[in-house]
């Protein structure tokens, strides 16, 4: 009976799309359009082949195999985005790079919202996902929730990805930070987000463990606000049913203010409280002790969750939004600091009789170095909230250094260390391929960031300066072409920076392949290393 369902659902998704693909009133749309139809019509085609056949009984144990396709694509995501964002570096640094017949679909302005939404989403959103799912299950000693419904989340996002990328190359944008899809990606993403909460909370909710690990506390966060977000930011009209442009429902003033509790809350809960929880499971485990003070995870669990959800408006400094909103994010931003090292002590005290670790494991490294560009980042977010130093670091390189010290250094450190945990549990092997190949990745990650976010810090306090300078005579003292001709150095090496890390994401990914191949025995492990 639910086979035949399916028949008739996907068969009709796949003509409306059809219809869809026909009338269309843009390219965009028209792509889209066809890409749901062959994905609808290859599921449709596989259900009528598979309908009717006998079901093996109920499986038993943890769902492992989405968890290990939510890897894969992690790491084949983060290269594309750690690649799209070298690229553009180099067209910043190097203006010629913005090819002639690239105009239209492959120029920086078309490439930066896809390299973001690469590395946040489709890099991190499966990084959450994906370990979310392996958590859950291990701390509630309980299957994933609603049977196949985790592949759906699983597939439903990536295909959210597929068409969200290739919008943004196509022009397909409602030009707004990390929430740059048009309307019928939204919904898309919406139900997909509903089954995720689904699955997460229902596994919770048969949990065989009578407490909630703390790890979920953050997930479960992260899950149902990102959602409240998502709804009210892209609340929106089409234009046509037809068609991708959108009509916004807040304008002004109003809508800068929505966006910007979205925005900064998208860093809050989708980067910050997902990626804590990621810490407070792997961190412990790879340390092999348990977290430090259980109470400062539950104190700094409710602190930052109030605490993040009011701080949007200090994005917002010295424009229409009446001066006490944007004054009272700069409060609550400078308050959050001290929840955020919170989470960073915690973390770090975790290790107390480990730090010899530090020495001899790569992967507890990777994870502690994380820590630390956290508590820089979550140091230098609330200081650049303030609005003295606001003047002179907004609309500045500076700002961009802020995000990639979060993005590389914490996001990304501490989504490596978890993959580096989880490739040789998930493929049913001893450890990974090569430990000297994690502990040079570990290098090159740690030198690149630190190039890349150096670079900005220097070029974003030069510009500020060189654009708040008066001549005597009430004159600006340099044109803008100026500081953009001396902010070339520091572009030069952002690109040095950003190639590093992108080598190092190239070693993680050969070492992972050959871990998972079943015929390839791991290297032996350096003397340091087998000393752990």
């Amino acid at each position: 009976m639910w086979d035949w369902i399916k028949i008739v659902a996907l068969g009709l998704i796949t003509l409306f799309a059809a219809l869809a693909a026909n009338w269309a009133r843009d390219l965009a749309y028209q792509v889209h359009a066809l890409i749901v139809m062959a994905v609808s019509a290859g599921l449709f085609i596989w259900t009528v082949r598979t309908a009717g056949d006998p079901k093996g009984p109920a499986p038993t144990g943890y769902m492992d195999g989405v968890i290990r396709y939510g890897v894969v694509a992690t790491a084949f995501w983060g290269l594309a985005g750690f690649l799209v964002g070298t690229f553009i570096a180099f067209q910043l640094a190097f203006p010629a790079l913005n090819f002639e017949f690239l105009q239209g679909y492959g120029n920086f302005g078309r490439l930066r919202p896809l390299h973001t939404s690469a590395v946040i989403f489709a890099f991190g959103g499966n990084a959450l996902i994906a370990t979310s799912f392996y958590i859950v299950q291990r701390t509630s000693a309980a299957r994933l929730w609603g049977g196949n419904l985790a592949w759906f989340v699983f597939w439903g996002y990536n295909l959210f990805i597929v068409l969200a990328a290739t919008g943004y190359l196509m022009g397909a944008t409602q030009s707004k930070e990390y929430a740059e899809p048009e309307w019928y990606v939204d919904l898309w993403l919406t139900i997909v987000w509903v089954a995720y909460l689904l699955v997460f909370l229902g596994t919770i909710i048969k949990r065989k463990e009578p407490h909630i690990y703390v790890a979920n506390w953050f997930f479960l966060s992260f899950i149902v606000t990102v959602a409240m977000l998502h709804v009210v930011n892209n609340l929106s009209l089409p234009v046509s049913i037809f068609g991708s442009r959108s009509v916004q429902l807040f304008a002004g003033v109003q809508d800068a203010m929505t966006q910007w509790w979205y925005g900064h809350n998208a860093v809050g809960f989708f980067l910050t409280a997902g990626f804590l929880g990621m810490m407070y499971y792997f961190v412990p485990k790879q340390a092999g002790k348990p977290v430090f003070s259980y109470k400062l995870s539950i104190i700094h669990f409710w602190a930052l969750i109030f605490l993040y959800i009011w701080a949007g408006p200090h994005h917002l400094h010295y424009t229409a939004l009446p001066d006490w909103a944007s004054t009272l994010g700069m409060v609550f931003s400078v308050v959050l600091w001290m929840p955020s090292w919170g989470g960073m002590i915690n973390g770090l005290m975790t290790l107390s009789g480990a730090w010899d670790k530090i020495r001899t494991d790569p992967i507890i490294r990777m994870m502690v170095i994380s820590l630390g560009f956290y508590g820089m980042s979550t140091f230098e977010g609330p200081m650049m909230s303030i609005k003295t130093v606001n003047a002179l670091s907004h609309y500045t390189d500076w700002t961009i250094g802020h995000v990639h010290s979060g993005a590389l250094g914490w996001v990304a450190m501490i989504s490596i260390g978890a993959i580096y945990h989880l490739i040789p549990i998930l493929f049913g092997k001893e450890r990974m391929y090569s430990t000297s190949l994690i502990n040079a990745h570990f290098w090159m990650s740690t030198i690149g960031t630190v190039l890349y976010i150096v670079s900005m810090w220097v070029n974003g306090i030069l510009q500020g300066l060189m654009w708040r300078a008066y001549n005597q005579d009430g004159t600006l003292t340099y044109s803008f072409v100026e500081s953009v001709a001396a902010s070339y150095p520091g572009y030069v090496v952002r690109v040095l920076g950003g190639a590093i890390f992108f080598s190092g994401m190239l070693l993680m990914a050969y070492n992972l392949y050959m871990t998972a191949r079943k015929d390839v025995e791991p290297l032996p492990a350096p003397a340091a290393a087998s000393a752990a």
